[in-house]
């Protein structure tokens, strides 16, 4: 075992969960007792819902019934987001790694949700798969996708997803130059040309010297990257519009500002009228996993849960020009000019669709733009 990191197969044959399971199967084993359950998932938080294919992988070849809300929907609280039915111990010790896939790419999803929805037309890149485990960078550059993030700068992306990977440079780059613009030079002659000249203007001097020096410099600049760490920054917005101003008045008010380095969503909003687009990072990679939990709420087709859940297999419908959801049984009539969000994506073990990271992205969006319209922005943007 060269990395500590849990396997497919350990994931798939059950291994990773929790020991009360391995107790509750054994106490059901000896008394005889495997009774056909729906489990419902559900949380008291709204987001973004994402890690449904890997719900299915884990499911696969399992005699399930699975029902979810397609990935990138919009989830509010107390809602079923997913649904298993079947006999208990067929997949009772899965649960752990279910809520898992579930809880951290959801997480992962809604702040990148909460970030695009906060830039309105600018664009926010996902650049933060160095502060989590390498194991899950694919994982977390999905999730942002599907959050609605506009580029991804891992790597790995290309190779699992077809999607191309975006960046600018690092400041390594220019410290192995020794100065500033043979760096710059350097990256203009010997990277592809499609890629955009972002120049990192925050090494050696301040942020406005050196975009002068890379506009004076360098015959190709679209953007120039800002990275100023947290000791530097100051008052930030006062060292954009410096460098903005020192642009313009060299004819140089079409070079882009680009802003990365520890952002936060309040930066985001503090700054969406200065910058063309952000490069962030912990804030996304590293987001509070949504809190979600898998309750039994029928037994043997009778209605049954613990305190605090609702019992009954349950059924959403959305209106989706008003964004507003309705709650009722699965088995009673929809309502009118509403329409239900779980489908059936897993019958008896086999997979019946998987989800399109475009998809899921283009729905999340959509959902975006209609939050803009009825100006609930405020509503999905609460201070963090």
């Amino acid at each position: 075992m060269k990395f500590v990191i849990a396997s497919e197969n350990d994931i798939k044959s059950g291994l990773v969960t929790d020991k009360y399971f391995i107790w509750t199967e054994k106490v059901l084993k000896a008394k005889n007792l495997n009774p056909k359950v729906v489990m419902e998932v559900t949380t008291s938080e709204w987001g973004i819902f994402a890690g449904v294919n890997d719900v299915l992988s884990l499911l696969e070849g399992i005699p399930v019934d699975v029902y979810a809300m397609p990935e990138g929907s919009l989830f509010f609280p107390h809602e079923p987001v997913l649904t298993v039915s079947g006999n208990y111990l067929d997949f009772a010790r899965f649960e752990t790694a279910l809520l898992g896939f579930l809880c951290h790419a959801s997480g992962i999803a809604t702040q990148a949700f909460k970030f695009k929805l906060a830039a309105g037309d600018k664009k926010i890149l996902s650049f933060g798969t160095r502060r989590a485990h390498p194991a899950i960078s694919a994982m977390i550059e999905r999730s942002a996708l599907i959050g609605g993030v506009d580029g991804v700068s891992n790597f790995i992306a290309e190779k699992y997803f077809g999607i191309e990977s975006i960046g600018t440079m690092p400041h390594a780059l220019i410290i192995c130059f020794g100065d500033q613009v043979s760096a710059w030079n350097a990256f203009d002659e010997v990277v592809d040309k499609k890629v955009p000249r972002t120049l990192l203007v925050d090494t050696y001097f301040d942020e406005k010297t050196e975009a002068i020096m890379a506009v004076e410099n360098v015959r190709r600049v679209d953007a120039v990257r800002l990275d100023t760490p947290s000791s530097r920054k100051g008052n930030f917005r006062k060292i954009v519009e410096e460098v903005k101003w020192e642009l313009s008045i060299r004819g140089r008010g079409d070079v882009k500002i680009f802003l990365s380095g520890g952002l936060k969503l309040s930066d985001i909003l503090a700054l969406r009228d200065l910058a063309d687009a952000f490069g962030v990072g912990t804030a996304i990679s590293a987001a509070k996993p949504i809190d979600f939990a898998m309750d039994i709420v029928e037994k043997e087709g009778v209605f049954c849960a613990k305190r605090g859940k609702r019992s009954g297999m349950k059924q959403v419908y959305r209106d989706w020009s008003k964004l507003e959801d309705e709650i009722r049984l699965f088995k009673d009539a929809a309502p009118e000019g509403k329409e239900p969000l779980l489908r059936k994506v897993m019958e008896g073990g086999k997979i019946l669709e998987r989800t399109e990271i475009a998809k899921a992205r283009e729905l999340a969006i959509k959902q975006m733009e209609t939050i803009r319209k009825l100006g609930r922005e405020n509503e999905f943007l609460m201070p963090e």
